[in-house]
């Protein structure tokens, strides 16, 4: 900062002391004048002339007071213009500091105004392009969502054309394999009819021939023929026994598999409810009001139950998952049946083995991949109408990828 500029103020000027004559003394009163002429006075004339030098001197006196007075007024008033102008100055240097510092306020106010002006647009043109930003995500977002629907809509088509050329085709293969069981029991049934009839014709011929022959032959001949009768009608027997017992053996081992499923449903179900008596952190409660759909195989008159079925299985097999499982299945082990139970939302609600691998670390490893693709897609509207929860089975086939049949 420059110093401070002093005002140009016209300070007053003293005028010029008058001039005082000096009072002659009195040798110089005394003293006459060269060339003249003093006169010898009288006693009268020494007496007023004395008096009127006492008068002159004592007016000079008075007059040199009242000129000191004078004096003294005119420095006290110089005195005073002096002490007013330098409070004028100071007043004026105040005034112009006080609007130098008002000019450097308004000067910083302006330049904060400025600043906040400015951080106002900067913060301005960082919301504009977050809101762009944020616009532009969802509209990717959607798109990709039209993407992913457009692709389950693709994929729930194959799967439907799959599904029905499959059906088609096993109804083939079945009406095949029964017209080749008709084949063969009609190819059966023809050879028996012409063995029959062969041994017909020769017991014929044999009785002609043995017409000819003594009683005692026909005698025999009839009991032979007796004696065939009756090992056929014991093989018949013997047959019959055999089929009686098959039909047991199977009668017994579906009554088996059925008491199975139902151990395993009855182990569910008290799972089920010991889930719901006990809550878990990690899992939804299950609750008994749940509406509970089954998938125990591959097909099903629920198309949309077999189509999730799917889907939900090729999720498990395309997302690389075998890496999960590839040291645990080197080990020996038979091939588990798992249940997976899922909720309207894609969650998991437990994962049960109806048939354990018998290596605990398969066991848990298969866990794991059933976790790590959680959630898997929510219910389509038509299939959350009719189930909460829907319990897939399958078995898992490990080669060189996980398989789901």
């Amino acid at each position: 900062m420059t110093a401070p500029k002093r005002p140009e103020v016209n300070l007053p000027i003293a005028p010029n002391a008058p001039q005082v004559r000096a009072r002659a003394t009195s040798v110089a009163q005394n003293t006459p004048a060269q060339d003249s002429e003093i006169p010898v006075p009288s006693n009268a004339s020494d007496a007023a002339q004395k008096q009127i030098d006492q008068d002159a001197q004592e007016r000079a006196l008075e007059q040199a007071r009242l000129e000191r007075e004078k004096q003294n007024t005119e420095r006290l008033r110089q005195a005073e213009l002096m002490a007013d102008a330098q409070r004028e100055a100071a007043r004026q240097e105040q005034l112009r500091q006080d609007a130098a510092r008002a000019e450097q306020t308004a000067r910083s106010e302006a330049a904060r105004m400025e600043v906040e002006r400015q951080e106002l647009a900067r913060q301005e043109g960082l919301r504009r392009e977050a809101l762009r930003q944020e616009r532009a995500r969802q509209d990717e977002k959607a798109q990709q969502e039209a993407a992913r629907q457009e692709l389950e809509r693709a994929e729930a088509a194959r799967l439907e054309a799959a599904r029905k050329e499959a059906t088609r085709q096993e109804q083939t293969r079945q009406a095949q394999l029964e017209a080749a069981r008709q084949a063969q029991l009609d190819a059966a049934r023809q050879d028996a009819l012409k063995q029959e009839a062969t041994r017909r014709d020769a017991l014929r011929q044999e009785a002609a021939r043995q017409d000819a022959l003594a009683q005692e032959s026909a005698r025999q001949a009839a009991a032979k023929q007796d004696a065939a009768k009756q090992e056929a009608a014991r093989q018949e027997r013997a047959r019959q026994d055999q089929a009686q017992r098959e039909r047991a053996e199977q009668e017994a081992q579906r009554e088996e598999r059925l008491r199975a499923i139902g151990k395993q449903l009855d182990q569910e179900a008290a799972q089920r409810d010991a889930a719901s008596n006990r809550p878990s952190r990690t899992l939804l409660p299950t609750v008994s009001s749940l509406r509970r759909g089954w998938l125990l195989g591959r097909a099903d008159p629920n198309t949309d139950l077999v189509l999730y079925a799917e889907a939900m299985s090729r999720k498990i097999e395309m997302n690389m998952t075998f890496d999960m499982v590839r040291e645990a299945v080197k080990q020996p082990h038979a091939p588990p049946m798992v249940t997976v139970a899922i909720r309207a939302d894609g969650s998991v609600e437990k994962v049960t083995f109806v048939v354990s691998s018998g290596v605990a670390a398969i066991d848990e490893a298969i866990r794991k991949v059933v976790a790590s693709q959680a959630p898997y897609p929510a219910f389509p509207p038509a299939l959350a109408r009719q189930y909460d929860v829907i319990e897939i089975r399958r078995t898992w086939i490990f080669d060189i990828a996980i398989r789901l049949q």
